[in-house]
Formats: C-alpha cells, sequence, structure tokens
C-alpha cells in the first residue's frame, strides 16, 4: 500500500490503477466481489482502505477467501472507523442465512504484524513470482474444501496505559460481550500499567488465558491486590515472559497476612509450563522467596532480570543452586546492590551458563575490586556474550585493565560499558578531564592488543552540575559540562 508521499515520487502500478477505477463505482466493486481473483482481493483491500472506502470493506470482509485478515497491520494505531467497518462486515454476515460460497475467515488480526502478507500479495515484492513467494501465497490461500468456524478469533496486543479504558479498548470489549459465544477474543502480548484490579479482572474474564505469551505488570499494587490477580496468571500455561515493576507490601499487613499472601503468589509460578523470561523491577515483595519462586517453574529460564530490587543473603547464596539458570541467555542484576555479597554465588552462576550467556549486565550493582577480581577467571569463559555491562561501579584502574584482559575471547561482544577508572576523579569526586582521557586511551590501547572492539562506551559518575553521565565515545554524551565549548 502507497503513501501519499509515495504515490508523489512513483507512479501507481496497473494493478493500483485498475483498484481505484474499480472503487470509483462502489457498487460496481461490491458487485465484483463475487467473481473477483482470489489475487486481486488483497491489493483492492489495500486500496480501499487507505481511501476510507467502509462500504466496501464491509462488504470484502463477508467475501473474505483467506482463513486470516491481517488488519492491524494496515495501521500505525487503530483507527476506529475502520476496524468498525470490519466488525459490521461481520455482523451483517452473521445475519445471512447462506454465506458467500468462499468466505473463509477464521482469524481477524488486529496487531501490527503479518505485514509479510499484504507485501506479498500486493506486488511489493520485488521478486514477486519467485519460488519461495508463490509457495507463501499458496500457503494462504484457503483450501475450496475448509469452511469456516466458530468462533472467529480476534487477535489483538492489549496496551493499557492509563486508568480508564480508550475508545478503541471500550468498542472493542462492548463488541465482545454482545456477542459471547461467537467470538474468542486472544491476546498474545498483555501490558497493564495503573488499572485498578477491578478493572483488570473484568478485562481477563473476556480473554482466552491460554493464548497469552507475555505479561507486562507496571502497577503500584498492594500485596493483596497482586495476590488476587495472580490466580489469573497461573491460569496463562502459554505464559513465556512475565514482568514485574513496582509491587509493595502494606505497612499495616500482619506478618501472618503477608506469609499467606506469599504463599498464594509463589504458587502460582509452579503452573507457569512455559515461562523462559522474567524479569523483577523494583519488586521487593519476593525478598527471601525469590530462589522458591526459581525451583517453583517447570522451565529454564533463558533471561533473568532482577533490576532496582532489594535481595536478601539467603536469596543471593541460594540463586546459584537453581536448576533454572543453567541455560541462561541473559542476566542482569542493574541496580541490584550486590557490595556487602560473596562473590561465589555469582562466579557459579556464570560458570553453570557460560556456555549460553549473551549479554550480561552488573551496572550500578556496587561491585567492588575484590569481588570484580574474583569472577574475571570464570567471565573469561563467557565466549559467546554479546552485551557486557559494568559502568556504576566503582572500579581501579588497574582492575579495569585486568577486565579487559580477560575479555580476549569475547570476540563477539558487540557493546561494551565500563566505569571511568577511580583515578580519573579529584579528591572531591569531581572528574578530572585530562587524567580522564589518558587513562581511557590506555585502556583501549589494552582492549585493542587482544581483540578488536567494537562499541566500547566509558561512563563517569553523575555530574555535580547536571546530574548526567559524561560517556567517554558517545557523541552525544549526556553531560559536556567540562568539555571545552
Amino acid at each position: 500500500m502507497q503513501t501519499p508521499e509515495d504515490e508523489q515520487q512513483t507512479p501507481p502500478t496497473l494493478q493500483e490503477l485498475a483498484g481505484r477505477s474499480l472503487l470509483k463505482d462502489k457498487s460496481r466493486a461490491i458487485l465484483a466481489l463475487e467473481d473477483l481473483p482470489i489475487q486481486l482481493f488483497p491489493p483492492l483491500f489495500m486500496e480501499a482502505f487507505s481511501r476510507g472506502h467502509t462500504e466496501v470493506l464491509k462488504k470484502m470482509v463477508q467475501a473474505w477467501p483467506f482463513t486470516r485478515l491481517p488488519l492491524g497491520a494496515l495501521m500505525k494505531k487503530p483507527q476506529l472507523e475502520m476496524i468498525q467497518a470490519a466488525l459490521d462486515g461481520l455482523d451483517m454476515l452473521a445475519a445471512q442465512q447462506d454465506r458467500p460460497r468462499r468466505w473463509k475467515l477464521q482469524v481477524l488480526d488486529l496487531r501490527k504484524v503479518h505485514g509479510n502478507f499484504w507485501r506479498t500479495w500486493s506486488g511489493a515484492v520485488v521478486d514477486a513470482c519467485s519460488p519461495g513467494v508463490m509457495k507463501e501465497r499458496q500457503t494462504v490461500k484457503a483450501s475450496p474444501d475448509t469452511g469456516p468456524t466458530l468462533p472467529l478469533k480476534v487477535l489483538v496486543n492489549l496496551r493499557f496505559q492509563q486508568r480508564i479504558l480508550n475508545a478503541f479498548h471500550s468498542f472493542l470489549f462492548r463488541w465482545v460481550d454482545e456477542r459471547k459465544g461467537l467470538i474468542q477474543l486472544c491476546c498474545k502480548k498483555l501490558q497493564m500499567c495503573s488499572l485498578p484490579i477491578c478493572t483488570i479482572e473484568k478485562i481477563l474474564e473476556r480473554l482466552d488465558l491460554d493464548f497469552i505469551q507475555q505479561l507486562d505488570v507496571q502497577c503500584f499494587w498492594r500485596l493483596s491486590t497482586l495476590a488476587t490477580f495472580a490466580t489469573y496468571w497461573g491460569q496463562m500455561s502459554n505464559l513465556r515472559k512475565l514482568f514485574f515493576s513496582h509491587v509493595y507490601v502494606s505497612a499495616y499487613a500482619s506478618q501472618e497476612e503477608r506469609d499467606q499472601l506469599m504463599d498464594d503468589i509463589t504458587s502460582q509460578f509452579s503452573k507457569m509450563d512455559s515461562l523462559r523470561r522474567l524479569y523483577l523491577d523494583g519488586v521487593f515483595f519476593l525478598e527471601g522467596r525469590l530462589c522458591q519462586v526459581l525451583r517453583l517453574l517447570k522451565t529454564p529460564l533463558e533471561t533473568l532480570s532482577i533490576t532496582d530490587c532489594q535481595l536478601s543473603d539467603p536469596d543471593w547464596n541460594d540463586l546459584s543452586g537453581s536448576p533454572n539458570l543453567d541455560q541462561l541467555i541473559h542476566l542482569m542484576l542493574w541496580g541490584s546492590k550486590l557490595t556487602s555479597f560473596s562473590p561465589e554465588p555469582l562466579v557459579i552462576l556464570l560458570e553453570n551458563a557460560a556456555a549460553t550467556l549473551e549479554t550480561l549486565n552488573l551496572q550500578d550493582c556496587g561491585i567492588t575490586n575484590s569481588q570484580l577480581q574474583a569472577i574475571l577467571p570464570v567471565l573469561s569463559c563467557c565466549s559467546q556474550l554479546r552485551v557486557l555491562s559494568f559502568n556504576g561501579n566503582d572500579i581501579s584502574m588497574s582492575v579495569l585493565s585486568n577486565l579487559l584482559l580477560h575479555t580476549s575471547r569475547m570476540t563477539r561482544l558487540s557493546l561494551e560499558k565500563y566505569p571511568a577508572p577511580l583515578e580519573s576523579y579529584d579528591a572531591q569526586g569531581a572528574i578530572h578531564p585530562g587524567r580522564l582521557f589518558q587513562l581511557i586511551d590506555e585502556l583501549m590501547e589494552i582492549l585493542r592488543d587482544v581483540r578488536e572492539p567494537k562499541n566500547v562506551l566509558f561512563y563517569t559518575k553523575p555530574c555535580h552540575k547536571c546530574g548526567n553521565w559524561f560517556i567517554y565515545n558517545l557523541p552525544s554524551s549526556p553531560c559536556r559540562c567540562w568539555l571545552p565549548a
């Protein structure tokens, strides 16, 4: 589908001209649908959509000859009028006793995916007649012997950023509620921010929970609210990613009440048969129970992200004993203070995941020189690393030099973040520009001697004036206070 800007630059294709000609007479276009070749349905639909021909869209939905209609891929953001036209078409179809002979629609996809469908059928693919494209066209054709099934699936990704539903969500839910038993509302990615639990419960009761694969919860909830919500996520048998941010424990809850709520919450993790990515951000309710949760999981994690969290001694010491962390690809502990902890659990964790680990983020963890020295031997075995972040820790020049020497086998690194050496600052903690550049030049020379670096950044501490970091090797560094004008 061409944008108005594209139309000014490139002449329309014969196919587009034919579609526009047909759409000039809406009645003729609607009558032509019964005999329209299947391969012309997608480009004509795109043309009708881009020009707002809602009546034609309604009729095309009723005659759609494919099992899936990826409507969302045509919209940068939900266009309520066009979505309503498609849904009105389905309603008109449901009222008919005899359905069009070629109608095969089983899935209405409102997500911003499946753009390949439209590119393939619009002729926008350069080699439109290549075997690969022809095979793809054959796979999306519906067999004449295959009829539509009920209920119709409506696929959406839902993101709620306000305490009230927007116009699109309100319309969609009302439409689904009025057609219970006829519509199966399926959401793969669900993100919730600031919604009250009563609203969330109503939303979840409308969804097929088995279909949810990614759940993102960023709500300032009490523990009791989370316990209510946990009964739903325990039913999400195909959940692969779980992100939690900022859940707090009420000061008025007794210890007995807290323990009971935590038992209710943690027990739900044992029902997650597919969870592979776990993100905990600013979450304190799992303090002392983290390893219990990890042991309840049924599958090894690919991603463990514990950021800006308070870990207890038992949490940290038992972390390395979890069998579900032996295949980690991404380990992020950003902002979780490790200063007072033994480095041994991290050594064991890195040793177990050395063959698979691609991301290691230890930014702002309060790691000391001695702790870093302790993990260097095992860190050097993590040859699959692509991203390595140590910035935000107080590390001396000698230890940083040793760290870089231990990265010689990490030839796949594409992004490295390190702190400026402690020797870069004066007695008052202010950056000394000349010394900083000299030391970093020396570190880069060390790095170039052992391998070919790609993107290496050095971060100072926050500036006393602007509060931002100066980032060496980044032209658009947030802080440039002490650089010459």
